[in-house]
C-alpha cells in the first residue's frame, strides 16, 4: 500500500524509541503514514484480534507512534469505581473505564479520554475480543493531523476514483459490491480518510461486513466464502422463518419472547470476510484520487436512479448523518 511520507523501515522499541528492534509482543500499524499504532506485550491472540479490526496493516513504524495499547494480565484497580450506565463504563479518581465490549462481552480497559486525538496510552486486559473503542480514538487522532474520517466506502473504477458516503444502512456496502463485481479496485469500506487538499483518499482493509441479501443480489460472491459460512447464514435464515411461522400461529399467544428471539437471529445473518478473499489482493489498493462523490439513498421502489447534486448538499447532510450516529 502506499502512504504519505513518514512510512517506515527501521524497528522500534517497546517505549517509541525509532531505530530500536523491536521485542516479543510488539506489534506495528500503519494507516498509510497518517497514524501509527504499536501493540505492547501482545499475545498472539490479541494482535489477531486488533488485526481482525483494523486489518492486515502491520508495518514497523520508524517514528514514534501515536497510539500505544499495552495489554496487561489484569488492570489494577485506582481507586474505587462508580459505574455510568449498566456496566457500560466507569471511573475513578484516576482514570476513566470501558467496560463493555462487542456482543455484551465483559471487557476492562483504561481510556485516557483527554488525550484522545494526540498521543495516548490505552491499557487493556489481554484476551479480549476487540478493543473498544479504537477505530475512533484512531479516527480522533487521524482528525488532529487534518484528515477527516468518513463513514463511507471508496473504489477506482476505470481509472475514476470514487468515495460512496450516505446515512447508515442506505446502501454504500451494496455500491461497493456492486462495482467490484464489474472490476472495480477495492479503497475502503465503513470509514475512508480524506486527505487534508481533498484530492487523495485512503481506507483500511478491515472485515466487510456480508449479510445474506448481499450474496442474493451478487451471487459470485457465495463460493469465494466457502461452505461452512453459506451453511451458518442458511442456517440461521430457517431459523428466523421458523419463528416467525411459529409467531403467526400462536397469534395473540405468542410469548414475546419468541418475538425477541426471532429479531436477534435476523440480525445474525451476516459474516465478515477480508476483501483480499472477495476480490484478490490485486484488487485493493486502499487509495485512489478523488474524482467523483455518491450520496446514495436507500427507498421501497426497485428502481435504480441517478442524478446530479449539488456538493454542498451532501456535505450538509452528512454533517447531520455524523451527528446522529
Amino acid at each position: 500500500m502506499g502512504a504519505p511520507p513518514g512510512g517506515s523501515e527501521a524497528g522500534a522499541s517497546s517505549d517509541g524509541r525509532a531505530g530500536v528492534a523491536v521485542r516479543p509482543g510488539t506489534a506495528d500499524y500503519d494507516l498509510h503514514g497518517i497514524v501509527g499504532l504499536r501493540l505492547i506485550d501482545a499475545s498472539p491472540r490479541d494482535i489477531t484480534a486488533v488485526t481482525r479490526q483494523i486489518g492486515p496493516i502491520r508495518g514497523e513504524l520508524a517514528r514514534d507512534p501515536d497510539i500505544v495499547v499495552h495489554f496487561v494480565e489484569r488492570l489494577p484497580p485506582t481507586g474505587p469505581l462508580r459505574y455510568v450506565g449498566l456496566d457500560d463504563v466507569g471511573f475513578t479518581d484516576e482514570a476513566f473505564l470501558v467496560l463493555g465490549g462487542a456482543h455484551r462481552s465483559a471487557v476492562k480497559v483504561q481510556l485516557p479520554l483527554e488525550r484522545a486525538g494526540g498521543r495516548c496510552e490505552i491499557v487493556c486486559e489481554s484476551g479480549l475480543p476487540a478493543v473498544p473503542l479504537l477505530i475512533a480514538v484512531l479516527n480522533l487522532t487521524a482528525l488532529s493531523k487534518g484528515v477527516l474520517p468518513l463513514h463511507a466506502s471508496a473504489f477506482s473504477y476505470e481509472g475514476t476514483g470514487v468515495l460512496v458516503t450516505g446515512w447508515a444502512k442506505g446502501g454504500k456496502t451494496e455500491t461497493l459490491l456492486a462495482f467490484m463485481a464489474n472490476g472495480a479496485v477495492y479503497v475502503g469500506d465503513e470509514w475512508i480518510y480524506l486527505s487534508p487538499d481533498g484530492g487523495r483518499v485512503y481506507g483500511i482493509p478491515e472485515p466487510i461486513k456480508l449479510w445474506d441479501w448481499h450474496l442474493t443480489e451478487v451471487p459470485r460472491y457465495r463460493a469465494l466464502l466457502g461452505n461452512v459460512p453459506m451453511a451458518r447464514l442458511r442456517a440461521l435464515r430457517s431459523a428466523e422463518q421458523v419463528g416467525r411461522a411459529t409467531a403467526r400461529a400462536l397469534g395473540d399467544r405468542a410469548p414475546g419472547l419468541l418475538g425477541r428471539a426471532t429479531h436477534i437471529v435476523r440480525n445474525q445473518r451476516h459474516l465478515h470476510a477480508l476483501p483480499a478473499e472477495l476480490f484478490g489482493g490485486d484488487r485493493c489498493s486502499l487509495e485512489c484520487n478523488l474524482d467523483k462523490v455518491f450520496l446514495v439513498l436507500s427507498h421501497e421502489s426497485p428502481e435504480v436512479r441517478a442524478e446530479r447534486i449539488d456538493p454542498q448538499e451532501i456535505a450538509r447532510r452528512m454533517v447531520f448523518s455524523l451527528e446522529h450516529e
